[in-house]
């Protein structure tokens, strides 16, 4: 069976040294907050689980920052893994100007219920640029 793209890139970076890949990291990517001129140095992490990250060298960082607040809920949660696995087997994402799906009405109609009455629309949004974006609109 022929490797999948994401394979070949994965065994790349799997058999490339800890130096290697952070020094094409430093070399290639422009990472949030950094100087483009002089980037920070990295810290290489290799996978997370709960709070903690582990880091190339095998020691362990606990995230207080939970990622910037997008793992709130701790890594490689098995609720939320098996949750995101279901969609993904579904469907991973489709536009949502014209379109719909049941778990969009689904989650509408809980953010709904948690409301008071005169709530009774939600915007949903795929990033919080557009969320702000069209809050300010409607403002």
């Amino acid at each position: 069976m022929t490797p999948t793209h994401r394979e070949i890139i994965m065994s790349e970076y799997h058999n490339a040294s800890t130096e290697d890949w952070l020094q094409w990291d430093k070399n290639h990517i422009w990472h949030p907050y950094s100087s483009m001129l002089n980037p920070a140095k990295m810290v290489p992490v290799v996978s997370a689980k709960g709070v903690r990250l582990t880091l190339a060298d095998g020691s362990e960082l606990i995230d207080g920052m939970s990622s910037w607040w997008s793992a709130i809920h701790g890594y490689n949660h098995p609720t939320l893994n098996t949750a995101a696995t279901n969609q993904l087997n579904t469907m991973s994402h489709v536009m949502f100007g014209g379109i719909t799906h049941p778990a969009a009405a689904a989650l509408g109609k809980r953010l709904v219920d948690l409301t008071p009455a005169p709530l009774t629309k939600v915007f949903i949004s795929d990033s919080g640029s557009v969320a702000v974006e069209v809050a300010i609109k409607m403002a």
